[in-house]
């Protein structure tokens, strides 16, 4: 909930300083630029979620397990109802929020029976609310996680997980390669379109053109239950079911203790939802 919190301070800040503004300006031009803000508002933005999924964006729209106990963030529709980015600088609130540890820690979801393709280059986007800190800083607030994909929603297979725990760069997007929950997401179903090209067009750096954390299934790997056999029928044949947890939840094999978070959050991962590339 801490990222939430800040998420809130910010939006009551800006809230605030306007309404300053506003006061100390009695110009009668004032009314004429918040009536023209006003109109380009409502013109432009629509309310996210969106009350119809755009059918040419696959996105995982069924929650298949999760038990979550964070209070007030806890809906699962959250989870499959839509992209609803905030931006650089601001986390989106329509997230369901994991629990740091235990079973409310893992979310699974699927595309309805469809399977998710590998194709060239990155084959899915997650898609949770981190944010940038400030405008010169590489660093961010974002609830790492953990992704696995399958064909059974039996046997996971994951991804190369990189970690630097220096406790001076542990949010530094760098500090967490091959985690999720990362990046800004500047997509947002209501008020900023992308098709999906775009959303899977790289801007550099590991960034995407619509935010959000970019996997692609050649780089999926054979660990634990997850033989070379099954690792290879989903590079062959795609998946079904994507497993997303808490970064806190799971163990560092290099240490044998959970890889540890950039802040105190009383809460894990936040899913705003998953698009795939395609699917069949």
């Amino acid at each position: 909930m801490f990222k939430q919190i800040l998420i809130l301070s910010s939006i009551m800040f800006i809230s605030c300083d306007v309404l300053e503004e506003k006061k100390q300006d009695d110009s009668p031009l004032l009314g004429l630029l918040l009536a023209s803000q006003t109109r380009t508002s409502s013109t432009n933005t629509t309310p996210c979620p969106v009350i119809t999924l755009p059918s040419d964006i696959p996105i995982a729209t069924n929650f298949v397990s999760g038990s979550s106990t964070v209070n007030g963030f806890n809906d699962s529709s959250k989870a499959t109802n839509g992209i609803c980015g905030g931006g650089e600088f601001s986390g989106s609130l329509d997230v369901y929020a994991m629990n740091l540890t235990g079973t409310g820690a893992s979310a699974v979801l699927s595309w309805g029976g469809k399977s998710v393709l590998n194709g060239s280059g990155i084959d899915f986007i997650v898609y949770e609310n981190p944010f940038k800190l400030s405008d010169t800083s590489d660093r961010y607030a974002m609830d790492p996680m953990v992704v696995e994909v399958s064909l059974d929603n039996s046997v996971y297979c994951g991804f190369p997980l990189t970690y630097d725990s220096t406790s001076s760069t542990l949010n530094k997007i760098s500090s967490w390669g091959g985690f999720a929950g990362l990046r800004p997401v500047i997509y947002n179903m209501g008020s900023k379109t992308f098709s999906l090209e775009e959303l899977f067009t790289s801007t550099g750096n590991g960034f995407l053109k619509g935010g959000g954390d970019g996997f692609d299934l050649d780089q999926v790997t054979a660990s634990g239950t997850c033989t070379t056999t099954v690792r290879d029928q989903i590079k062959t044949s795609g998946f079904k079911f994507i497993k997303l947890t808490s970064a806190s939840a799971v163990t560092n094999p290099a240490t044998g203790n959970p890889y540890t978070y950039p802040h105190a959050f009383d809460n894990g991962g936040d899913i705003d939802g998953v698009v795939a590339r395609n699917v069949q």
